[in-house]
């Protein structure tokens, strides 16, 4: 079986990282070809298993470009000779309406599309042509797979889709990784010092996540609080120069992307989000599994991921000062920690395991190619 995956971008993010995930649980029974829009953007083919057959074609036509027949009829030529098609988010909708063009002349294989959230310039309001060309574009599409419960309205309204085509699948990882302990020196260039508390958060840096707003609601956190970001992004050298602006150098830290984040996460005392917009957010979770309590505004679903004990410290979006206040409750308060981590992770054992999820994605991807199972 061969699959072909059309990428906004195959960075180690959320998104990714499910998808590296959901390959090493096919198997090697399946082959996978992955293609990024950007593409240098390969940084998750480190996550899958060499086991599993995977190429990055580099004369993939491009997924970006003039929206031209000519370039269209390309990109649906390419899909040929596979089996199902994947498309993820707006960097790769260009595909998909590709195969909507093109699929019944071409005879190309049935496709599904994912969306996972949106970029900074639709976090707070979906652009109108944007929204009439994922109506087009998704015209074919076997199924439209969302993580939320927010995307899912947004797909019903603001895309028109029909009911049937919607598929909601919550995000899932292995929560059995992440009870481990952790080493202090596990994350390169940087190592937890005996009496240290570390706030922690995995992220792209990426302007959609404001990572600047949780250096400032860090800033009233005790001394011995560090705040430590893992991940890599164009918005690093914003960080840093915040940090620098409110006097906190020394205890703001970026020290990259972490290929495994169960691996590093539980050096973690507190977990944080600060971002404009999120869906069902895969670090969130992760720090469910790991028994951290989190501090967040109420993005996406997060309120709803969360349990109880956790959500008095989900706060209004957009209150940096409530967001303050949450990390500052918790940062002070050991026993409360523990009490909402754990509930945390009672929850996150419950309702987001990867095998649940992943037997999810399979029953779509075999339902869109006429089988009874997959793979």
């Amino acid at each position: 079986m061969r699959i072909l995956h059309l990428h906004s971008t195959f960075n180690a993010g959320g998104k990714e990282r499910r998808c590296a995930a959901l390959i090493n649980r096919f198997g090697p029974g399946v082959s996978h070809t992955i293609v990024s829009a950007m593409p240098d953007a390969l940084g998750a083919r480190t996550l899958i298993d060499p086991a599993v057959p995977v190429e990055f074609p580099a004369d993939f036509p491009s997924l970006a470009g003039p929206l031209r027949v000519r370039r269209l009829r390309a990109l649906a030529r390419a899909m040929q000779g596979f089996d199902l098609v994947l498309t993820y988010n707006w960097g790769a909708m260009d595909a998909a309406m590709a195969h909507a063009v093109f699929a019944p002349i071409l005879r190309l294989p049935p496709l599904v599309h994912h969306e996972d959230g949106f970029h900074v310039d639709e976090a707070q309001r979906r652009n109108p042509r944007r929204n009439w060309y994922r109506r087009i574009a998704l015209a074919r599409a076997s199924a439209l797979v969302v993580c939320s419960a927010a995307l899912e309205q947004v797909a019903l309204t603001d895309w028109a889709q029909p009911r049937g085509r919607i598929r909601r699948i919550p995000n899932g990882i292995r929560t059995a990784d992440y009870g481990r302990k952790v080493r202090p020196d596990a994350l390169p260039r940087i190592v937890k010092r005996k009496g240290e508390r570390w706030l922690g958060t995995l992220a792209n840096l990426r302007q959609v996540k404001n990572l600047p707003r949780l250096v400032r609601a860090f800033a009233a956190m005790p001394p011995e609080w560090q705040l430590v970001i893992l991940g890599e992004g164009p918005e690093r050298q914003t960080i840093l120069a915040e940090a620098m602006k409110h006097r906190l150098e020394d205890r703001v830290h970026l020290p990259g992307h972490v290929p495994d984040p169960a691996a590093a996460i539980g050096l973690f005392d507190l977990f944080a989000l600060s971002s404009d917009s999120e869906q069902a957010p895969l670090s969130v979770i992760e720090a469910m599994a790991a028994g951290l309590a989190v501090a967040s505004p109420a993005v996406g679903d997060v309120a709803e991921m969360v349990a109880a004990e956790n959500a008095p410290y989900v706060v209004p979006a957009g209150d940096e000062a409530a967001l303050g206040q949450a990390l500052a409750t918790l940062g002070m308060d050991e026993p409360l920690r523990r009490v909402v981590g754990e509930a945390n992770r009672k929850r996150a054992q419950r309702e987001f395991d990867e095998a649940a999820m992943a037997e999810r994605y399979g029953a779509v991807y075999a339902a869109a190619m006429g089988r009874v199972s997959f793979p």
